[in-house]
């Protein structure tokens, strides 16, 4: 009963100076603010990331050459010739982690179509490659795992590539394009996949069979990589270990050698991300944080100044039997009340925040439930830290002093 009528006294004094209040609420209302926004600003980044990585395969684990130094300079990948058939055979066997595999080799150059021509890639890679990467044929056929023993000269082709070479919305499937003055005969078109996480098109691509693109375009017989999937996420740390373990025994190499490869998965691209993502939702949270101590100065400023001001009643209600505890909890409600208050208006104002960036700005944002409890856990935190000192202050007054108070 005692802290119900506390309650109605501090609400009394808090609505005697409304427009005072609001001004000192104004600090956590921002703060509280900002705080959401930039912690939906951070989470929504990382699903974003998240999102495009998985787009390309968030299972998927490459295989590339080590690229070597020579007097300083890193050499091209795509000229060393440490990966070969064998070691895509020794994969292909040896292991049971690993969902799909397909060699892959690659090129640039001039993809024409009648008096059309774009500047695009070629990936030279089985059919197992869509699985991969999680790729969709829209339109016609992958080609088959017969078309690739037989070196055919069939290609499935990005939207990028459709878009630029087919201008007067012809059907591509059937059509013959070039590729360095090489014919092949388009099969299929690939569903649309727009840019990666590095800004890179993934539609500007033209997907051949790997031995056509070894022997009539690039003439080699090694492979620039080896792309697999894991039998899932969780095993995907399981299946690096294994296939770094397949690979040094492929290529004989001792406890103490140099590995002339390199095994990447897409835990380590999406935890690096992330990580980089968490550190910038830190550093925004922090700046914005520097808001809620102003409106926590603010409260304590507000809080000595209403002491100052109700000296003479905190004297008589400590001269009629109140106790320094009652000062103390009165004084205390108060500043709660209003951090409280203010974080609730500006959990309103963060949420609204939020959805103007998501809407009008285009950022990608997630709200959380966490962000909106730790708001109010600071909001709370925030009137009992900065609302103790002046309500102790008041406790401690002598009922004499404070009667006598002008």
């Amino acid at each position: 009963m005692r802290i119900l009528n506390l309650l109605k006294i501090a609400l009394k004094a808090i609505s005697l100076n409304k427009v005072r209040a609001l001004l000192t609420m104004l600090g956590v209302i921002i703060g509280v603010a900002s705080v959401i926004a930039m912690l939906a600003i951070g989470e929504g980044s990382k699903e974003s990331i998240r999102a495009q990585i998985s787009s390309m395969g968030s299972n998927m684990i490459t295989i590339r050459p080590y690229a070597e130094r020579q007097g300083g300079v890193r050499l091209n990948r795509n000229d060393m010739q440490s990966l070969t058939m064998d070691d895509f055979g020794q994969l292909e066997g040896k292991t049971s982690l690993l969902s799909y595999i397909s060699p892959q080799v690659n090129g640039s150059g001039q993809v024409i179509s009648g008096s059309e021509n774009w500047p695009s890639s070629i990936y030279g890679v089985d059919p197992d490659f869509l699985s991969i990467r999680v790729w969709e044929v829209t339109d016609g056929s992958m080609f088959t795992d017969a078309e690739v023993k037989a070196a055919s000269k069939v290609a499935v082709i990005g939207q990028t590539v459709v878009e630029n070479l087919f201008t007067n919305g012809e059907d591509p499937v059937g059509q013959m394009i070039r590729f360095n003055n090489i014919p092949f005969k388009v099969i299929g078109v690939l569903a649309e996949k727009g840019e990666n996480t590095f800004g890179q098109d993934q539609d500007d691509v033209v997907l051949a069979p790997y031995t056509t693109v070894q022997k009539r375009i690039l003439a080699i017989d090694y492979l620039h990589s080896i792309v697999a999937s894991a039998v899932s996420e969780e095993e995907a740390e399981a299946a690096v270990a294994n296939v770094t373990e397949i690979m040094r025994d492929a290529h004989q190499l001792s406890a103490n050698a140099t590995e002339d490869f390199e095994v990447r998965s897409m835990d380590e691209l999406i935890s690096t991300f992330s990580s980089t993502s968490d550190m910038m939702t830190i550093l925004l949270v922090a700046i914005a944080s520097i808001s809620l101590l102003i409106g926590g100065i603010g409260i304590m400023n507000i809080m000595y100044v209403s002491v100052k001001e109700r000296t003479r009643e905190i004297g008589l209600r400590l001269a009629i039997g109140a106790k320094g505890l009652d000062i103390l909890t009165q004084f205390l409600i108060e500043a709660i009340l209003i951090s409280i208050t203010g974080g609730i208006i500006g959990v309103i104002l963060g949420l609204s925040a939020t959805y103007v960036i998501e809407e009008i700005l285009r950022w990608p944002t997630s709200v959380t439930s966490y962000s909106i409890a730790i708001s109010f856990a600071v909001c709370a935190i925030t009137g009992i830290f900065f609302g103790w000192y002046p309500a102790r202050k008041a406790s401690a007054l002598d009922p004499i002093t404070a009667l006598r108070y002008e």
